[in-house]
């Protein structure tokens, strides 16, 4: 792979390593809810070990408001990066190109799926994809 090709390939997978982040968060949210529900099943009138914490509960959710928050700023970034990819992938000549670009990096398929979904080799795909980023315009930083 030439440098052309590694510098597109490398800007091109910036949707996915958000799309990872947000997925890692929204995961997180899970656990800590999870956390929450168990946390308030277990309060009784009856005395408790005094060590623990009393505002354990508060802690759980402020800890989840705040990896709302940061999710929310996460996917208005990952919006912001397909909509840039978007744009750039649309200046490629080759609608097939523009094609595997998209399945590839903005759906995040794999590849024996983007072959099927075009109708055509794995060989052929790869090919398509090495020419795409050839092609691909990426941005200065």
């Amino acid at each position: 792979m030439n440098r052309q090709q590694t510098a597109s390939k490398e800007y091109l997978m910036k949707a996915y390593r958000i799309d990872e982040r947000i997925r890692s968060k929204l995961s997180q949210v899970d656990s800590l809810t999870d956390l929450a529900v168990r946390a308030t099943a277990t309060i009784s009138d009856m005395p408790g070990n005094p060590s623990k914490d009393p505002h354990r509960m508060e802690n759980i959710v402020v800890m989840i408001v705040d990896l709302q928050k940061e999710i929310g700023k996460d996917i208005e970034k990952l919006l912001d990066v397909k909509r840039d990819m978007m744009e750039r992938i649309g200046k490629l000549e080759d609608p097939e190109q523009q094609m595997v670009l998209e399945l590839r990096y903005i759906d995040c398929l794999a590849w024996e799926k983007i072959a099927d979904d075009m109708d055509f080799s794995m060989n052929n795909v790869f090919v398509l994809h090495r020419k795409a980023l050839e092609n691909f315009e990426v941005p200065e930083t």
